[in-house]
């Protein structure tokens, strides 16, 4: 750890101060003596004492403590845990759900002025706002892994550390999941076990899978889950991916089908295409044309192949994207490209290649501002322009928002 820039200020001193505007990261920024401090557990306009966490050259972290003067926007956290020193799961439990939306939207304005190069009008003519999703914050999430201690209890993370925080119940978890014996209360233990995971999927699966030192090993319900999404079934492990709010999966799908807008005869790239949701939704409108679904996780690949069998003119490429595109694994013209990354987003690598190989429209399925702002500039190198966007609240209580972008080439 290295030394602050202000002598002094030192880990788990406390300080007064006001709290300025979001950050990513579920942070708000606040400043001491001239140094940037990251807090959690406040609001903008907030003043709080808040307590060090971390020290690092040009700005510290640190937890609200206690709030001297309270944003209106400011609740009681329903969760025990949603507190500092407690569960880092959910960042935003202090904050109403409408003011989360706000909160989420403000950082990817930040986001994609700063690190996407857009102008404040650009980023205004996008109309940048983020949608809830049915359900209500809580009780949402159909996929919650736990991690174990040295005890043997499953429980959720401290923020920014490996400590296991035990638990009697997590709040945003899908009532299926609370029912679980998994947690302390329940009596059971894993001694052998480094995590839990839990399912609770939409085709009405309940599973529980434990690993060891990488190895899954399931341990109640089906070893495969069933999800319903655009219309479909999908089968895929309880360990594999798949959206983890209930609603995710038609919102994403039907907002990269109209950002695309699909017609008939076009062919179409789903790259990180995992278990073929996009693949799924583009086929059905382009009559049979060609759809290619690009994954690497061997149970993505074989899940693909699986709920895309039926589906005349759908192709799976095992194969990294990157590696697909530079070895001519795929190759263009194609009219339509699904992007959908992992966190650190498709790169500039991916996306120069998409550009290479020309086509109509490119939808962009972002779970990082971030990622999503870099790339962005990347595309606005080559020329290409980003003329929509949508925003979700995926992840109600946490920082996380999910973002679907659309990219239009060089007007001709």
């Amino acid at each position: 750890m290295t030394a602050p820039s202000r002598p002094g200020l030192e880990e788990a001193e406390r300080v007064e101060l006001t709290v300025d505007a979001v950050a990513p990261g579920g942070h708000c920024v606040a400043r001491v003596g001239g140094q940037v401090v990251f807090v959690r557990h406040a609001l903008p306009g907030e003043r709080v004492v808040a307590e060090v966490t971390e020290l690092h050259r040009g700005f510290a972290r640190a937890d609200a403590v206690e709030i001297l003067d309270a944003s209106p926007d400011r609740v009681t956290p329903p969760c025990p845990y949603a507190r500092p020193g407690a569960c880092g799961g959910c960042d935003l439990q202090h904050v109403a759900p409408a003011a989360q939306l706000d909160w989420k939207a403000s950082v990817v304005r930040e986001q994609l002025t700063r690190l996407g190069g857009l102008t404040d009008e650009r980023v205004d003519a996008l109309g940048v706002r983020v949608e809830a999703l049915p359900g209500g914050p809580l009780g949402w999430r159909s996929r919650v892994r736990y991690a174990v201690d040295a005890a043997g209890r499953a429980g959720l993370l401290k923020h920014r550390s490996h400590e296991v925080v035990p638990i009697d119940r997590c709040l945003i978890a899908h009532p299926a999941i609370q029912e679980l014996p998994v947690l302390p209360p329940s009596g059971v233990s894993w001694p052998d076990a480094d995590a839990v995971e839990t399912v609770a999927s939409s085709g009405g699966d309940v599973a529980v899978v434990a690993y060891a030192d990488g190895v899954a090993t399931a341990v109640s319900g089906p070893e495969r889950v069933r999800e319903t999404a655009a219309g479909r079934s999908f089968t895929l492990p309880a360990s594999g991916f798949w959206q983890v709010h209930p609603a995710a999966a038609d919102a994403l799908v039907d907002a990269v089908v109209e950002l695309l807008d699909p017609r008939p005869g076009e062919t179409a790239w789903d790259l990180y295409g995992g278990a073929g949701l996009f693949a799924a939704a583009l086929a059905g409108r382009v009559d049979g044309a060609r759809v290619t679904v690009v994954e690497s996780a061997p149970d993505g690949v074989a899940g693909a192949r699986t709920n895309l069998a039926d589906l005349s003119g759908v192709e799976v490429v095992a194969a990294r994207v990157e590696t697909a595109l530079a070895r001519r694994r795929i190759t263009g013209p194609v009219d339509l490209v699904v992007l959908d990354p992992p966190r650190a987003g498709a790169g500039a690598a991916v996306v120069r290649g998409v550009v290479a190989a020309s086509p109509r429209a490119v939808a962009y399925v972002a779970c990082d501002p971030a990622a999503f702002a870099r790339d962005v500039r990347t595309f606005a190198e080559a020329g290409w322009r980003l003329t929509g966007l949508r925003g979700f609240d995926l992840f109600p209580m946490t920082q996380h928002v999910e973002l679907v972008g659309l990219f239009l080439p060089p007007e001709r």
